[in-house]
């Protein structure tokens, strides 16, 4: 398994968004798909992603497939047969594609469903350009989905990495430190600053990694490995239950589920699992 929600294969086909028309016809193409979410569930049955029935209000759409296929999103019935995000990822009973695709849209009904009024006015705001813009007609503003960018690090220093745990994780497994950004900062910024309010390390050189997008419900996860320039641990017990420094060997160990004291690394389908094993490698 490869991280998750990376590989969505749809051209996002911007020109259309502002063309009803077009969508309204795409909406009833033979192809179509429709996906119906719930919060952090899908509508799924029978092995398979339901395809819901074109709706007339509310449409987000997602894209078109390679085969031209257009696919589409709402917010979920009641009566849909639903299954949670997480579980469907884990399960591997769907391509990686398909989970890239829930992911835009899962994010994407989420928004919505928390953004129907104007933060500038108070007002009911209107789904426009198929759902990547709402707008208030009483104060004229636009207000656009977010993503809310999360810079994600191992540190290393000779040949040790530092990694931490929370105490709602599975017992045991330990992974790369973690937080929001702030406005203002940089992303190398942001990196430095939170290895040393969670567990008092200082950072100096930042490189970028990887990234990927985390739907829970809509962030960006920047995958990032820095350089400690000072050793000493000193826990944040708010953000972190512990913190550590482990061998590269011990890191190889948890990756391959072999550490003699149980301790693990983040399944493959998370970033963090990912920039442990690149600086193993």
């Amino acid at each position: 398994m490869t991280m998750a929600f990376i590989s969505s294969p749809l051209d996002r086909a911007d020109h259309l968004r502002r063309a009803p028309e077009r969508l309204i016809a795409l909406q009833h193409h033979p192809m179509a798909r429709h996906l119906s979410i719930a919060g952090d569930q899908v509508a799924y049955d029978d092995g398979q992603l339901v395809n819901a029935a074109p709706a007339e209000a509310g449409t987000i759409f997602l894209g078109l497939a390679p085969d031209g296929a257009p696919w589409f999103a709402n917010s979920a019935t009641a009566d849909a047969p639903l299954i949670g995000l997480r579980a469907l990822m884990l399960s591997g009973e769907l391509d990686s594609d398909s989970i890239a695709i829930l992911a835009q849209a899962r994010s994407l009904v989420h928004w919505h469903e928390q953004h129907g009024f104007c933060a500038a006015c108070g007002a009911k705001t209107a789904m426009q350009d198929a759902g990547y813009r709402r707008h208030c007609a009483r104060c004229a503003s636009d207000h656009f989905p977010r993503t809310d960018p999360v810079v994600i690090m191992v540190v290393t220093r000779a040949d040790r990495m530092l990694l931490g745990r929370q105490s709602s994780w599975p017992p045991g497994m330990y992974s790369a430190l973690a937080g929001f950004m702030e406005p203002g900062e940089t992303i190398e910024q942001a990196a430095r600053r939170e290895v040393k309010e969670e567990a008092g390390i200082s950072v100096g050189t930042v490189r970028y990694h990887a990234s990927q997008p985390w739907p829970f419900p809509a962030r960006l996860m920047i995958g990032l490995i820095g350089e400690a320039l000072s050793e000493e641990i000193t826990i944040d017990g708010n953000e972190l239950e512990d913190a550590r420094w482990f061998t590269f060997t011990e890191a190889r160990q948890m990756v391959q589920g072999e550490h003699p004291q149980g301790l693990t690394a983040p399944k493959p389908y998370a970033i963090a699992h990912e920039l442990v094993r690149a600086v193993l490698e």
